[in-house]
């Protein structure tokens, strides 16, 4: 099995434009930010995998987000259509990057679906009812996925933009959640490991080569995983917070 990751230089020029829905706006450090998506990429590479870094996008300050573009699967990958308008023209270079690796899927009008709302647990997908993922998405998506093997499981969201910020995969059979933040009636079969209630945010974390890729501004949420036996990576990813996003939000990781 190859291990590899898909990521996107930032454009610098236009990152105070950035979608914001839940947190206030604050000055960016273009220079920090590049610095920490260095260190991101170099993380990647440290747990394992191949990556390929796309360039910066023009007029799509948020296109570093790669996760929210794409739902990748075994042998399929799902071409999203983000909730957010501004995004939809990072879609092609994406497309490209993945069409020579997995066959191509696609949500239509009027569905929308942002890859961080989408957790894969084992052949389940678990999704996130949000604001940037609509029901018309959720059934789409349910449909395009059901005939390679996968069902899909509605979450409700409430506190923040994607369901990622509140339920991440640990392995195959644990999941780590914020309970004030996801209606987890629906999660089912696997345990669930809630962040301390002081670190909400901190539910967010990348699996991948066996370790886990975290966020250093939630010391206590690492304490917990290194006390359940994870190797945890943190990196400081300040920068990427103030454009709130989170560490799964700058990958899409392939397994081939």
């Amino acid at each position: 099995m190859t291990l590899r990751a898909i990521c996107r230089r930032p454009h610098l020029a236009e990152l105070e434009r950035c979608e914001l829905s839940n947190i206030e706006r604050e000055p960016v450090d273009g220079e920090r930010l590049l610095e920490q998506h260095a260190a991101y990429v170099r993380a990647l590479e440290g747990c394992g995998a191949d990556v390929t870094v796309l360039e910066p996008l023009a007029g799509h300050p948020d296109a570093l987000y790669v996760e929210d573009t794409a739902i990748v699967l075994e042998h399929v990958a799902v071409l999203t259509r983000p909730g957010a308008e501004s995004r939809r023209g990072e879609l092609p270079t994406i497309e490209a990057a993945l069409a020579p690796r997995r066959e191509l899927l696609r949500v239509s009008a009027p569905g929308t679906v942002d890859g961080g709302d989408v957790c894969l647990c084992e052949d389940v997908l678990y999704v996130g009812w949000s604001a940037r993922t609509n029901h018309a998405g959720l059934k789409q998506l349910a449909h395009l996925v059901l005939e390679h093997g996968y069902v899909v499981k509605a979450v409700e969201v409430d506190g923040c933009l994607h369901m990622k910020s509140a339920l991440t995969r640990l392995g195959p059979e644990a999941l780590l959640v914020c309970p004030s933040r996801v209606n987890l009636e629906r999660v089912q079969g696997v345990e669930l490991v809630a962040v301390p209630t002081e670190e909400p945010d901190g539910a967010n974390v990348l699996a991948i080569g066996g370790k886990l890729i975290a966020s250093a501004a939630y010391p206590r949420t690492n304490e917990l995983l290194r006390a359940r036996g994870f190797e945890v990576v943190e990196l400081d990813l300040s920068e990427l917070h103030k454009m709130e996003a989170a560490v799964t939000c700058p990958s899409l990781i392939l397994e081939d």
